[in-house]
C-alpha cells in the first residue's frame, strides 16, 4: 500500500480530513469511543481522559496514515462539528484494506454514514485501485450490516477476532461485482 497523502475529502453535506492528535480531535474521540454503542458493537478501547484519547489517536489512525497511507478520518459537517469517524483502514489480521465508521447517536439515521463511506470507499478505488475492499461487524449490529449492504457489501464469511475469539460478520466489496455503468 502506498503512504500517498489522504486528501480532504469533501461532499454534499461533510469533510473528511485527517485526525490529529489536537485537543479538539482528542476530546471528540474521547466522546465517540465512549459512547454506549461503541463499546456495544466496536468495543472498549479504555479511553477514559484526554491524554488516551490522544494516545490512541497517535497509536491508531496517526500511526497508520504514516505506515498505510489510509486510515480512519474525522467526519465533519460543513460548519466544523464533529459527528464522526469513517475511512479505510489496514488490519493485520484481514487480507484487505477495510472500511469502518462510527458516528455519535444524535448524528446516526441521517444518511451521514453512507455519505462518508461512499466518499472513503471512491477515493480507494480511484486513488489506490482498490478492487476488493472489506468490513466487519457484530452479527447483531443490524444497522451497519444494513448500510454495508447499501454500500454493495454482501456477506461473505466468519471472522474470529484473535484477541477475544469474537465471531464477526465478514463483508466484501467486490469490483466485478459492481454492475457496470454507461
Amino acid at each position: 500500500m502506498s503512504s500517498s497523502p489522504i486528501p480532504t475529502i469533501t461532499t454534499e453535506r461533510l469533510r473528511l480530513r485527517k485526525l490529529t492528535d489536537s485537543d479538539a480531535d482528542a476530546q471528540f474521540t474521547l466522546e465517540l469511543v465512549n459512547d454506549p454503542d461503541f463499546h456495544r458493537f466496536i468495543g472498549d478501547r479504555g479511553v477514559r481522559t484526554l491524554e488516551d484519547a490522544r494516545q490512541y489517536l497517535l497509536r491508531g489512525p496517526i500511526a497508520m496514515y504514516a505506515s498505510h497511507g489510509l486510515g480512519m478520518c474525522c467526519v465533519e459537517l460543513k460548519d466544523g462539528t464533529p459527528i464522526g469517524q469513517s475511512g479505510l483502514m489496514r488490519r493485520a489480521e484481514l487480507d484487505n484494506v477495510e472500511v469502518g465508521f462510527a458516528y455519535l447517536p444524535q448524528y446516526r439515521g441521517q444518511g451521514y454514514a453512507l455519505e462518508a463511506a461512499t466518499a472513503a470507499m471512491q477515493w480507494g478505488k480511484e486513488s489506490l485501485g482498490l478492487a476488493r475492499i472489506l468490513a466487519i461487524a457484530t452479527p447483531e449490529n443490524h444497522a451497519s450490516i444494513q448500510l454495508l449492504e447499501k454500500l454493495g457489501f454482501s456477506k461473505e464469511d466468519v471472522f474470529i477476532f484473535p484477541e477475544t475469539n469474537e465471531e464477526l460478520a465478514l463483508l466484501a466489496w467486490n469490483q466485478k461485482s459492481e454492475p457496470n455503468k454507461q
